[in-house]
């Protein structure tokens, strides 16, 4: 899968404002919406719920939005997030007891799932998934903040992960998340990545149009086997 996706976090962005800084960043030439859920239990951390989901739905949102959950125990809040318009849901094979069947509950609420690693998580769990999955979510940071440094572990993680979904032979994206920005994008496209978060990297500076298009130009250099 060659086309890239740019996905910005909305952890990063002003809350107070929400609705208007996602239409700007789309406007900006964002592809995606992503949404980092954490529930101060799996990750120490406390964020957003499906009801935001839904809001900005019912704001006019129409692009893909992208549910990262990291949340304990997952099943329930896949029912509400779906229900409340997400595009894709994804999740951590630890944080189920049954990563099979809550792989089939997204498929079947009609959005498309994916697994995440932590970086210090091994990829074994998608031995037995590739065949299911439409997403697989690397964290180049350990999850719970935004604007971490980019742990370059990651890059080899990337490879490992790009040559599993190639010998799939599956259209199965291969997102990152964590410390990406226009500096170090084109690298991580380089090992493997399609599709990448970015929140600090784009809702900190005041043009959104410039940063997007930074990024873009840096990833229309890479080349790939």
């Amino acid at each position: 899968m060659s086309d890239y996706i740019i996905a910005p976090s909305i952890l990063a962005a002003d809350f107070a404002r929400l609705g208007e800084e996602v239409g700007s960043v789309l406007s900006a030439g964002a592809d995606m919406v992503h949404f980092d859920v954490m529930d101060n239990h799996y990750v120490p951390n406390l964020t957003i719920g499906p009801m935001v989901c839904q809001a900005l739905r019912n704001h006019g949102v129409v692009a893909p939005i992208d549910v990262h959950l990291m949340v304990q125990p997952v099943d329930s809040l896949i029912q509400m997030f779906a229900d409340a318009g997400a595009t894709y849901i994804t999740f951590h094979p630890d944080a189920s007891p049954h990563v099979d069947r809550s792989i089939q509950l997204i498929r079947d609420l009609g959005c498309r799932p994916g697994l995440v690693f932590n970086p210090a998580e091994s990829l074994g769990a998608l031995e037995y998934t590739l065949d299911k999955i439409d997403m697989v979510l690397l964290m180049s940071v350990n999850p719970g903040f935004g604007g971490q440094t980019f742990i370059p572990s990651t890059f080899e993680k990337l490879r490992a992960a790009r040559a599993l979904i190639d010998q799939a032979g599956r259209s199965i994206r291969l997102e990152v998340d964590g410390g990406v920005g226009p500096h170090n994008i084109a690298a991580v496209a380089e090992a493997g990545a399609d599709t990448f978060v970015a929140g600090s990297a784009i809702f900190s500076v005041p043009d959104y149009s410039a940063v997007i298009e930074e990024m873009r130009a840096n990833l229309a250099t890479v080349k790939r086997a």
